[in-house]
């Protein structure tokens, strides 16, 4: 492989390349914000009181690590659990739990890009009600359990192959998710082309994934990996997804020599950041985020420890996933603000009272590499303020901390939409 692609498919790249992003802001060359480092600690105190008011005083080793499990538990339903009781009085053992966990896992977290502002939906049989990534993972779980990602539409064991997702139209995604002229939801036609494309790359994979192509072979081939540790390595985790994903993103991605690159694009910052800012090698100035695949990581590895009593080594190499919760944490709570010039532009685009921008906008991608650069810094801030002999890792701070910060925060300052202070053009694929 090219060494500049691998190098920028790594986990390694996201931060070494935010860190330079950090060192322009400290010194005031951002391209479209401003830092406000005084309104760090701000942010460090609100966050820790969040997490001291759900799990203090003594329950902070319960926070779950940020992974999908919590998201089908939205409304206090244990569906998960009642799923893995269920399979296990058919006598399902714990690997074949673990393979269905990831089946499910792993469809439902490539469909968790934004939905939008207005779409909701309603669990069958009930009258309750979920929006955002709780909603989605819900009606995931529901097509699951009805065979719509798998080719084999017999029986009744759900799981996830090649040939099913390949099958998926969007008509029937639409229609799982209850998407309506009055019910819409953002970028129903690219999900359903990424699943149809996972699909597609599931199949060409039959070393680790089987013939069939079915995600929860990914369990036998990492524990084969493993071979008598009890130990799993996150980089190895990590090129076993980047080379299964890579090729199913949006075709108009950026390349590298013609390599597609995933969640990576090119940054204004890093350019005049760079030390021969005339290069023509657009390689040096890429700021990769891989967020999908960050957020499918830290989601997977889970039914790994829960199932499986298996520990991961080198998970620190993950990252803050660059989302809009995250972010618009810093811009809400003014950390960040817009420059001038960039937030007329995003007025002018949205029309409202909120700036709009396209993913792949420099505004977006210098927004997302502060994000990472600033939760670096919250980390150390949020161990500092909490008690003695209390830790949390960086999947824990995610999770109790900065999402659901992000999140309450949004809905305080705007109840009607609970959107990001910065909306961004979503085609389903990226947040």
């Amino acid at each position: 492989m090219d060494p500049q692609v691998k190098y920028l498919l790594s986990l390694q790249a996201i931060r070494e390349r935010a860190k330079i992003v950090g060192e322009a802001a400290k010194s005031g060359n951002l391209s479209h914000f401003d830092l406000h480092e005084d309104r760090l600690d701000d942010v460090a105190d609100f966050v820790t009181s969040v997490i001291k008011r759900d799990f203090g005083p003594d329950k902070f080793g319960a926070i779950p690590p940020h992974g999908r499990w919590q998201h089908f538990e939205v409304g206090n339903v244990f569906r998960i659990a009642d799923l893995i009781q269920k399979w296990k009085e058919a006598g399902c053992d714990d690997t074949e739990l673990a393979r269905r966990l990831i089946d499910l896992f792993f469809v439902s977290v490539l469909l968790d890009a934004g939905a939008g502002d207005h779409w909701r939906y309603v669990e069958p049989g009930t009258d309750r009600t979920y929006e955002r990534s709780e909603g989605i993972a819900v009606a995931s779980l529901y097509m699951f359990n009805s065979l719509a990602f798998t080719a084999s539409k017999s029986g009744n064991v759900p799981n996830v192959d090649g040939k099913g997702l390949e099958q998926l139209t969007t008509d029937a995604l639409a229609g799982g998710f209850q998407v309506s002229e009055s019910n819409p939801m953002l970028g129903v036609e690219s999900r359903a082309a990424l699943l149809r494309s996972l699909g597609k790359s599931l199949l060409a994979h039959p070393d680790i994934f089987g013939a069939e192509g079915r995600p929860g072979n990914l369990v036998d081939h990492m524990l084969k990996t493993a071979g008598d540790s009890s130990n799993l390595d996150i980089l190895t985790f990590w090129d076993v997804l980047q080379n299964l994903l890579i090729p199913i993103w949006p075709k108009d991605r950026t390349t590298v020599n013609g390599f597609p690159i995933g969640d990576a694009w090119p940054l204004s910052t890093l350019k005049k950041q760079a030390k021969s800012p005339q290069s023509d090698d657009s390689a040096d100035y890429i700021q990769p985020f891989h967020k999908l695949t960050q957020w499918l990581t830290y989601s997977l590895m889970v039914p790994f420890q829960r199932v499986l009593g298996k520990q991961w080594v080198n998970a620190e190499s993950l990252t803050a996933l660059p989302e809009y919760r995250n972010g618009g944490l810093f811009v809400d709570l003014g950390v960040l603000s817009l420059k001038k010039e960039s937030l007329d532009r995003g007025l002018k685009a949205s029309g409202q009272a909120l700036p709009l921008f396209d993913a792949g906008d420099d505004v977006v991608v210098e927004w997302r590499a502060m994000t990472l650069v600033l939760i670096d810094i919250l980390y150390g801030k949020v161990l500092s303020r909490m008690d003695d002999g209390v830790h949390l890792t960086m999947a824990q701070l995610l999770e109790a901390g900065t999402w659901k910060s992000g999140r309450e925060i949004a809905a305080k300052r705007r109840p009607e939409t609970k959107s990001s202070p910065i909306l961004i053009k979503s085609d389903g694929t990226v947040f």
